[in-house]
């Protein structure tokens, strides 16, 4: 596996003046060739263009927070592949929970965002996890890999290097409960199999898989350090430069 991946996921925060504030003091920070990771921020679609601008000339990358399956058409306050390519982005995320949860999203749904992703050349961080009430009745792993078959139909063994996964113990995330480094572990193991199963050694490996439960500074070290957990995607201390760089610093001492 190569180095890791550091993803910042903004979700609903920070219009377009704000993140550009946040760019610029990313881009102070980490000029290009400060660091071996993979880093990758999301803004939401209104300030991608102030975002993408701010970061010229460092190794950030752009990605979008969601994409419709269509090219184009009349589908209001949607965005498509075509138009985030346009923009900068070479990355789109799909299936977060949030979409599955707020937007009824589905895995069908999702797999069809991720094929159509991959298939215009950008790379799809594929969020996958189960709930609090799936945890507890044992189900977390049948949850997991109904998610990712869904997506695995839709692409070929030669599109493992534009996957990212993203594993997000939803149960995890404002409810109190923690994820423990060892069930990070286990859970990125059986996704790391799954694929393997599905594919072959080699191409599984070439898949970053990312832990998505509330990465911040203080834990980030010790899930990093997990053999399967390649990276984080991270949403509140994505919010500041100063936690945001705080995990990229980490990872980078670990690589």
């Amino acid at each position: 596996m190569s180095n890791f991946m550091i993803a910042g996921n903004w979700k609903m925060n920070c219009g377009p003046s704000e993140a550009k504030k946040l760019s610029d003091d990313l881009a102070k920070r980490w000029p290009s060739g400060s660091f071996q990771c993979d880093v990758v921020v999301s803004p939401p679609s209104i300030s991608i263009l102030s975002v993408v601008d701010a970061l010229k000339g460092t190794d950030i990358a752009t990605s979008a927070q969601n994409v419709h399956t269509e090219d184009s058409g009349a589908y209001t306050g949607e965005i498509s592949t075509p138009m985030v390519k346009d923009a900068g982005c070479s990355y789109v995320i799909v299936g977060h929970s949030e979409r599955r949860e707020y937007y009824g999203e589905d895995n069908d749904l999702v797999a069809e965002k991720a094929r159509k992703v991959i298939l215009d050349d950008l790379t799809a961080i594929v969020c996958v996890g189960e709930k609090l009430e799936q945890r507890k009745s044992g189900n977390q792993e049948k949850v997991v890999m109904e998610q990712l078959d869904a997506v695995l139909n839709k692409i070929t063994i030669d599109h493992a290097p534009k996957l990212v996964i993203a594993y997000e113990p939803i149960w995890a995330i404002g409810t109190g409960e923690t994820a423990s480094p060892k069930q990070a572990q286990e859970m990125h193991l059986f996704i790391r199999n799954f694929l393997k199963e599905r594919w072959n050694e080699k191409r599984s490996s070439e898949v970053k898989i990312l832990y998505g439960g509330s990465m911040k500074p203080a834990n980030a070290e010790e899930l990093l350090s997990q053999n399967d957990v390649d990276g984080g995607l991270i949403g509140g201390a994505s919010l500041k430069e100063e936690s945001f760089s705080g995990l990229i610093e980490i990872a980078e001492k670990l690589s």
